[in-house]
């Protein structure tokens, strides 16, 4: 595992817009996605990751044409997620410019297939999303962007996932998703000492602090949409503060 903390702004994206909601609900327009990427790019952040909310839902694959124009002005390695389903999938997005896929319902639903895109591409390529939210205050993980229930705990996904050979971890608590709220620093720990790959917090940072107690949880990297997008904050000053409290991060 890297000792160096990356930074991960996270973009979520419906027909090429960048959307942004709370809780997966709610998704409003906030922008194109072509100009926030162009915008990342020039603060040269570690890396992208990019979701497409609306390709799960309505059962369609990548925009491969959008990843391949994205490419073309990211020059950070750029991680692509939502409606990966098969090995073809993940061929197609490599080949059109993704640098890793982030495969969420389709992993949990089919291990075999996540075990065959790991045997064909390798772990560090693979990044397994687990999104959760509380039920009768247990956090249990949700697919298809939070609308379909399982009775599997987040630790327990990301042991199997792990298994399976998955390369990395993007923990999403759904219920902070948007909200600002902070990161759910509880679950992040029990996942992070579950398993011996990165685990990605996500969902709910307002601030640098909240990354900063996401390192000490467990987390190898943190990630956040809305305080990017709404705030002043920058990924090179969370990358200034996380150095200036002891933190070795990966600077550009």
């Amino acid at each position: 595992m890297s000792l160096a903390i990356r930074i991960v702004p996270q973009l979520l994206m419906r027909d090429r817009q960048l959307v942004k909601g709370s809780g997966f609900n709610a998704w409003r327009s906030v922008g194109m996605v072509t100009q926030a990427v162009r915008i990342h790019q020039m603060r040269e952040v570690d890396e992208l990751m990019l979701l497409d909310v609306a390709a799960t839902p309505e059962a369609r694959g990548p925009d491969l044409s959008l990843i391949s124009e994205l490419a073309e002005i990211m020059f950070s390695p750029l991680t692509v997620g939502g409606g990966i389903r098969s090995v073809k999938d993940v061929t197609k997005l490599l080949n059109n410019g993704a640098d890793k896929v982030c495969i969420g319902t389709a992993a949990m639903a089919d291990k075999r297939f996540l075990c065959d895109a790991v045997d064909m591409f390798g772990s560090s390529t693979i990044v397994v999303a687990i999104d959760y939210k509380y039920r009768n205050d247990v956090p249990l993980v949700h697919l298809k962007c939070g609308s379909y229930p399982t009775l599997v705990r987040p630790e327990q996904a990301a042991r199997q996932m792990e298994e399976c050979g998955a390369g990395e971890i993007v923990l999403t608590c759904i219920d902070r998703e948007g909200t600002m709220a902070g990161y759910d620093l509880e679950v992040l720990k029990h996942v992070a000492a579950e398993v011996d790959i990165p685990v990605v917090a996500s969902g709910g940072c307002a601030d640098y602090a909240d990354m900063l107690k996401a390192v000490f949880s467990g987390a190898s990297a943190v990630s956040a949409g809305a305080m990017f997008q709404f705030t002043d904050s920058t990924p090179q000053g969370a990358a200034a503060y996380l150095e200036d409290m002891g933190m070795e991060v990966r600077c550009n």
